[in-house]
């Protein structure tokens, strides 16, 4: 079985905003994108345009719809799932050959495909389904917090971040060192009260959550205040008004 380092130099990871994420799926085409072309072998799919398509992701979005514990409004939560890189990863201590490791200089977990022998054992260990077989070639995948882009001094240094953060068009995903309490990530999460998936499962995931901010169930505080315009429709509404009227069935 594979051991975990004691300790990481650094705890590079994400930090989800649940409030801002619109359920738009950039990421998950990024991730898909960048991976086909770049670290490790290409995600493949299995009859993408048939009736039953399946396919290899590393970052998916579910929805849901839910409802505050206080009551109030219900609201549509957008919820990214990858990778967490746990730190204490069981899908490491699980391995029988080594494939799957964490990086003790940054604490990202990675699987060597060379070694891996596609037995699933860490997908059933993995407590968040963050797991994937490539039937194609037949080895586990999983996010690999784009680690040939974030050292990679041939790209603009805007670039250097996972392809999910770099694509997000409502800048709901954010990168960084967790494990530096004066990182930006981490101020993030401690003025947001970000919080860990399942922490009962004593996983230690190292990528954050933000929560939704509670919404206010009525949507203009000022609508009442305001006078109407006018007391009756004017100009064109006003001549549609008239003329419905004069139809069967109108109240003229």
């Amino acid at each position: 079985m594979t051991q975990l380092p004691a300790s990481t130099d650094r705890k590079m990871g994400l930090v989800i905003d649940l409030d801002t994420c619109v359920g738009c799926h950039a990421c998950v085409i990024a991730c898909k994108g960048w991976n086909d072309q770049g670290y490790g072998a290409p995600l493949s799919d299995q009859d993408p345009y048939g009736a039953a398509p399946q396919g290899t992701f590393l970052n998916r979005v579910h929805t849901y719809e839910v409802t505050p514990e206080c009551g109030g409004t219900a609201q549509t939560v957008h919820f990214p799932k990858s990778c967490l890189h746990c730190e204490d990863a069981p899908c490491v201590t699980v391995c029988p050959t080594g494939a799957s490791y964490k990086r003790t200089e940054d604490g990202i977990v990675l699987v060597n495909e060379s070694s891996c022998i596609g037995c699933g054992l860490c997908a059933w260990a993995c407590p968040y389904g963050a797991r994937e077989m490539d039937k194609a070639e037949g080895v586990m995948k999983k996010c690999t917090l784009c680690v040939d882009r974030i050292y990679n001094d041939n790209l603009p240094e805007e670039d250097r971040v996972p392809a999910c953060v770099r694509t997000c068009p409502a800048g709901a995903r954010h990168f960084g060192d967790l494990g530096d309490p004066e990182s930006a990530v981490s101020q993030l999460v401690a003025e947001r009260g970000g919080m860990d998936l399942m922490p009962e499962l004593g996983t230690k995931p190292v990528n954050k959550y933000l929560p939704p901010r509670p919404k206010d169930d009525q949507i203009d505080i000022l609508a009442p205040l305001l006078e109407p315009v006018a007391e009756t429709p004017q100009g064109f509404l006003g001549w549609l008004d008239r003329a419905l009227d004069r139809l069967p069935g109108g109240s003229a």
